[in-house]
Order: C-alpha cells, then structure tokens, then sequence
C-alpha cells in the first residue's frame, strides 16, 4: 500500500454551494454539467468580482472527474450588456492594484481555463446579446440565439480589446473581419455569426440547451480517453493562440489603461456604448 493516499477531488455539492450567487450548477448522472451564468437570477451584469469567479469556477470544475462534458450559458434573454452599479469601485479606489489583479491576473486566468484547465468537451450557448463572448466562441462547439448578437465594446469605453476577445476574434474572423469588429464595436448578428464560422448552429432561444444536451449525448458515445483526447486535439489551435497573443494582448491594455488613469468601466459608461444594438444598428458610428 502507498504510503500515501490521493487528495479528495472537488466535491460537486459543496461548489455548486460554493458558487451559487454567481452560477446555477446542474449535472446529469452521466457528467454532464450545466452552467448558467448569472447576476440575481437575471443575466450577467459584470463586476470585479464575477470577473474574477470564472477563473475559479473553471479550475474546480476541471478538477472535478465526475465531469464529462461542459454546457456553459448566460441566464435571460441578455448574455451581458450591462456592468454591476458598484462592481468596479475597488477598480476606481485603486486603478493600479485592480489594473493587474483584475484586467491582468484574474482575465488571463479566465481565458487560459477554459482551454487548458478542462480536459472535456466543452459547448458554449450565445443566450443573447452580448460582449465577452470570447467565454461561450472559445468552447469547442457553440449554439447561439438566432436574436443574439455579439460585439465587443472595448474600445468605445477606452479599453484596448487586449482581454481575450481580441484572440478569440482574430482566430475565428481573421485579420481584416476582427480589425473592424474591434476598431468600430460591430454587432454581429446571428446569421452573420454562422456564415463567418464564429459559432456552429444558430437556434431559437427556448432550443439551446435541449440541443446543447443532444450533442453532449452524442459526445459520451465513445469511451471516456477517446473523447478528452479528440478535445486536445481540437484545441491545439486555441492553446497557440493563447500562446502567442494572451499574455501581450493583456499587458497592452493594462497599459493603454493606466496611461489614461480612469477606469472605463462604469455602468452609465458602458450603457451609452452598447445602447446602439438595441437600436438595430451595425456599428455605433452609423
């Protein structure tokens, strides 16, 4: 006998506890394992502290064996529009700590989990409209609501889109396709979506996750090695990605932030850049 004995793996009970106030956990008795994201029960309204969360949630769910295979979604009809009133106090009280902890630290954790750290097949949901889509573009398949859009709003509120967006659309758009989505805040809407190859279907709503539950059936056909190596396999592209572009991409908007010395995102802030794709416009400049 070893003179040792292996550490207990989490505990799913005790994280979907653990992390209630910020996902609903739901698994099925074959690992299947359902997040939504959320904020009070209605869609994500991002902070500091859910921001940080994610990172978190990622590393602990990839610990877990019991796992099989991730769905993760938003919650409502929005997957995130809007920020949380006080959510970035702590970055406004201290713009250089939070500068690293937050827009450095806790952001490069965020995307290099949801590559690296789950070792499962993974299908993202485009619940809705939103901005950080790089969280359900960077799951090995994703659904998106046929009345979702996707746009990043960074460099309307005076951030460089250095956080992961940029690696997740420079990937899937290319050069010229990401460059204007990034440089004008286009709003891609779902049809548009599907035919660039950012996601894989596009369904009603109330669909999704039904769906999601169908191809992570199909998924758990094969046996247990077979279908986590095939998920290495398929995200190679994503981990040299990561590689080339996270780190730099992150440094450079931690700067571009610092050298403008205020924080950029508030919620009025954030409200009047995003206000133009309920207005059914393309870009903010139209």
């Amino acid at each position: 006998m070893s003179l040792q004995e292996f550490l207990p793996t989490p505990d799913f009970a005790e994280y979907k506890e653990f992390f209630k106030d910020f996902y609903d956990l739901e698994r099925n008795d074959e690992g299947v394992l359902l997040v939504r994201a959320h904020t009070l029960g209605g869609p994500v309204q991002l902070s500091v502290q859910n921001h940080r969360s994610l990172g978190q949630l990622l590393k602990v769910v990839g610990a877990d064996p019991k796992n099989e295979v991730m769905i993760f979604t938003g919650t409502g009809d929005e997957f995130m529009v809007d920020s949380d009133p006080d959510g970035f106090e702590l970055e406004s009280e201290d713009l250089a700590y939070w500068a690293y902890e937050y827009a450095y630290k806790d952001g490069r954790i965020n995307v290099s989990s949801m590559v690296n750290d789950l070792e499962i097949p993974t299908i993202g949901i485009m619940n809705g409209p939103g901005f950080h889509s790089e969280i359900v573009l960077m799951c090995d398949i994703t659904l998106m609501s046929e009345t979702a859009t996707i746009f990043d709003l960074h460099y309307a509120i005076g951030s460089a889109p250095g956080d992961g967006i940029h690696s997740a659309f420079i990937e899937l758009l290319g050069v010229k396709r990401a460059a204007y989505a990034l440089l004008t805040g286009e709003a891609i809407d779902a049809a548009t979506a599907l035919e660039y190859g950012m996601v894989n279907e596009v369904l009603p709503r109330d669909q999704l996750i039904d769906r999601a539950y169908r191809i992570a059936d199909h998924i758990l056909q094969q046996p247990r090695t077979m279908r986590r190596m095939t998920t290495q396999i398929i995200r190679r592209p994503w981990k040299k990605r990561i590689v080339d572009d996270l780190d730099g991409g992150f440094a450079m908007q931690m700067f571009a932030h610092l050298a403008k010395g205020t924080t950029a995102h508030g919620r009025d802030h954030i409200a009047t850049r995003t206000s133009y794709w309920r207005e059914g416009k393309r870009t903010p400049i139209d």
